[in-house]
């Protein structure tokens, strides 16, 4: 679902344009806005949306399963430390509303260097489940594939928390 942006919202700030790992984020150089120049070649990370502190950029969805009409909302709240995802159908009725923890580093905060993480054991380097420092909760020799409930997550109002 490649990106696209509401002229009316963006004040040219550039936040998307230093964000976009794929470098299609641009600042027009007439109106001072920001668009999307290549919207098929869009990797579709959403670091755009999620860096946007207008909520001027928005995501398109593929017709197979968003027809026109529908929309989809993100909002990142550094200080509860989540990304609120909120998606509507054209007609309206159905709403789902997600809630995904931030992954990232704030920024000023460094990053480990691999140097300073244990390495990897040889029943990690011949297994085909692992992942290099891959997080326990989402490990699959760990009793299979984990679900939101195993790792003790709740629904509370159509949101896991």
């Amino acid at each position: 679902m490649p990106t696209f942006v509401y002229m009316t919202r963006c004040d040219g700030c550039g936040h998307c344009v230093d964000i976009c790992p794929s470098d299609i984020m641009h600042i027009d150089d007439k109106y001072r806005r920001a668009y999307n120049i290549e919207p098929n070649m869009c990797w579709e990370c959403y670091s755009c949306v999620k860096a946007c502190p207008h909520h001027a950029i928005d995501v398109r969805g593929y017709a197979d399963f968003a027809p026109l009409g529908h929309s989809v909302r993100v909002d990142r709240d550094e200080e509860k430390g989540v990304i609120a995802w909120r998606i509507k159908s054209r007609n309206g009725e159905t709403d789902l509303n997600l809630l995904a923890p931030i992954t990232t580093k704030p920024w000023g905060q460094e990053i480990p260097q691999l140097a300073d993480v244990p390495a990897p054991t040889q029943e990690h380097r011949d297994n085909d489940l692992l992942l290099f420092n891959e997080p326990k909760y989402i490990r699959l020799d760990e009793g299979g594939l984990h679900t939101l409930e195993s790792n003790g997550l709740i629904m509370k109002e159509g949101v896991y928390h």
